[in-house]
């Protein structure tokens, strides 16, 4: 995808005269770096003291280990899967190739690599991904457990033949920050984990090449920083794998201002990106649990090397696990909102661990779980590492002497979230909250007042998730479309308008009026968007546990206008949709369910799944993953004064 003249201008106008100001800087200096790139400083007696405390591997539990090992042997065989692309050659991976287009990047001056542009370069995210070093971070770990030197050379084989590749400023990998974030803090723990392998000092601190790299990669986040409209998780990113890289690799003369640095910028952003009420500001789940691990990886990083942390960075982090253990379902899923990338910040663990689970294991070790957390069975790897290296604190355990919620919260107003719960594990999310964070709003949705409904942690009513980034327009308009979620389309357009694959040039506003998710008898909530403008579209949602019932009514009000309402279904449901009546059913628990789907007899209902001209019925399960799942759409038209009514019954 190559960006038009237009992209540009519009993507000017939603930036401030401080951040073109800053841009501006920054393209002189690209020009500079061309012609003079900067030089790595000669160091001596540089060594490595962060390792991970004595006994800490122990703290492993052994299912953990084994399904670490079961991946590192994998990974061994040169087989690995980066977005739904098997790939069987990591053995010796070309680090510029992408096995889905069979295209290879440029090896030219980094700021001339047009990684935008999926004809020239590829796929940029199957590029992208293997170089944040988080399958090598998996080996590490692996050789960590058992001691098995094959995974430490292989390892070790795989950092210098991508060092030789990927000379400073040269190629795909070095035009984004947050891939060189990331991969900082992969090359950290790498060799932390490898600590106790012969030739770990001779891989990093006494390798010039390691040390030229390392060093590059920090000067060019100091120089480059995301700006502006675009300081969402990327800048956590940038700073936390700038600071852990200066806390365990301070071995420069800039080491000292880097960290400092990384840290005053790490703080400010973790509170610019996050709701007093503990969720992310791009109301993107995943990105919430990428900036929480990263955050927590800098924290850990920090204590290792005794640089005092802010206590608001800890608060931050404190009210961020806590909002996720309150809006997860009974099966530990969390909200499917906004985009998704399956992007990570530190990966110790193998196939088969929960992501969400692991998190709160960790949040439980750190801070301490609260009565109300709901329980994690699962066990992972990377908690007793991270709990190794993190201090106490004074004032309530391990955690900053803070008010927390007494309850479990169900209404995040800042964020426009509210879970209504039932019987039977039925969990309800209903948006009503900005669009998204900054200008740009880049990874956000035209989602306004889009509900999720699961059974017992299966998708009944689903967020269809993301699919895509770059390449195809088509399916990423469709996935962050109005029409591709839970909510009512207006004269076939989006309630916001986007002016790019990461840009909206008009943001829908919504207003919550009122929200009792814990009332007598009904739990409710209602909101309305003026998204469609000269129209409000206004929607009620009641869930009566008593008779497990969900009531949604859409109000349109003004302006009349074609209609379009749309129901996705989760993969696992089957539908047989007579007139305006879907009978679902699916499979949860080895136990036949079903349930009931009285659709408003004020349109006409047809099922859709698996289209493609346009795309319409698919779910997404994973960046780059989709499968075919029944969409139920309702077409008409909605007078000044429309009100359709669907009601969901759950059979018991």
């Amino acid at each position: 995808m190559t960006m038009s003249a237009g992209w540009y201008l519009r993507r000017l106008s939603r930036m401030g005269p401080r951040e073109v100001g800053g841009r501006a800087a920054d393209a002189v200096r690209r020009r500079r770096w061309r012609a003079a790139p900067p030089d790595c400083p000669d160091v001596t007696g540089a060594r490595f003291t962060a390792p991970l405390p004595a006994g800490t591997l122990a703290e492993v539990p052994p299912d953990a280990v084994k399904r670490l090992t079961a991946e590192a042997d994998r990974l061994m065989d040169g087989h690995a899967e980066f977005f739904g692309v098997e790939r069987d050659d990591l053995a010796d991976p070309d680090w510029s190739y992408d096995p889905k287009t069979g295209r290879r990047a440029p090896q030219v001056y980094a700021f001339d690599v047009p990684y935008r542009d999926e004809e020239a370069v590829g796929d940029i995210k199957q590029i992208w991904e293997p170089s944040r070093h988080q399958y090598l971070t998996v080996l590490a770990a692996a050789y960590a457990v058992t001691g098995d030197e094959r995974y430490a050379e292989r390892v070790a084989a795989h950092l210098r033949s991508w060092w030789a590749a990927n000379p400073p400023l040269r190629g795909v990998h070095w035009t984004s920050g947050i891939e060189l974030g990331i991969r900082l803090l992969s090359w950290v723990w790498i060799r932390r984990l490898l600590d106790g392998w012969p030739g770990a000092a001779g891989l990093f601190e006494d390798d010039p090449v390691a040390r030229r790299q390392i060093w590059h990669h920090q000067r060019w986040l100091a120089a480059f920083p995301s700006r502006g409209s675009s300081a969402n998780n990327h800048v956590i990113a940038e700073t936390a794998g700038q600071f852990a890289a200066a806390c365990a690799f301070g071995w420069f003369p800039s080491s000292a201002r880097w960290r400092t640095d990384a840290l005053r910028s790490l703080e400010r952003q973790l509170r610019a990106n996050t709701f007093g009420s503990g969720l992310n500001r791009e109301l993107a789940t995943e990105y919430h649990g990428l900036v929480l691990e990263l955050g927590l990886a800098a924290v850990a990083e920090a204590d290792a090397a005794g640089v005092p942390v802010p206590a608001s960075v800890r608060l931050v982090l404190l009210r961020m696990t806590d909002a996720l253990a309150a809006v997860v379902d009974n099966r530990l899923r969390p909200p499917r909102q906004g985009d998704a990338d399956d992007g990570h910040g530190l990966v110790v663990d193998g196939t088969g661990t929960d992501r969400w689970a692991s998190l709160l294991a960790t949040g439980d070790a750190l801070f301490g779980r609260l009565a109300w957390w709901p329980e994690v069975t699962g066990t992972d790897v990377r908690t007793p590492l991270l709990a190794a290296l993190v201090r106490p604190y004074p004032g309530s355990g391990a955690a900053p002497a803070v008010s927390r919620p007494a309850s479990r919260p169900d209404r995040f107003a800042d964020a426009g979230m509210t879970i209504l719960r039932g019987p039977e594990e039925i969990w309800c999310r209903c948006d009503g909250g900005p669009h998204g964070f900054l200008s740009i709003a880049a990874h956000a949705h035209a989602d306004a007042l889009s509900i999720e409904v699961r059974h017992d942690g299966v998708d009944v009513l689903a967020d269809p998730g993301t699919y895509c980034y770059h390449g195809q327009p088509a399916w990423r308009r469709y996935f962050r479309s109005t029409l591709g979620h839970n909510t009512l389309q207006l004269d076939g357009a989006d309630q916001s308008v986007s002016g790019g694959p990461f840009l909206w040039t008009r943001q829908a506003r919504t207003r919550v009026l009122a929200a009792d998710p814990s009332g007598d008898g009904v739990a409710r909530w209602s909101a309305e968007h003026d998204g469609y403008q000269g129209t409000v579209h206004r929607r009620r949602v009641e869930l009566t546990p008593a008779s497990r019932e969900l009531r949604i009514v859409d109000e349109v009000r003004g302006t009349g206008r074609a209609a379009r309402l749309a129901f996705h279904l989760g993969p696992a449901i089957a539908a047989e949709l007579t007139g305006n009546r879907a009978v679902l059913t699916w499979t949860g628990d080895g136990e036949d369910r079903s349930a009931v789907l009285d659709l408003p007899g004020g349109l006409s209902w047809r099922a859709h799944r698996g289209e493609s001209d346009p795309p319409l019925g698919w779910y997404s399960a994973g960046f780059g993953c989709k499968e075919p799942a029944t969409t139920l759409v309702g077409t008409g038209f909605a007078d000044g004064t429309a009100e359709f009514t669907t009601v969901l019954r759950f059979h018991g």
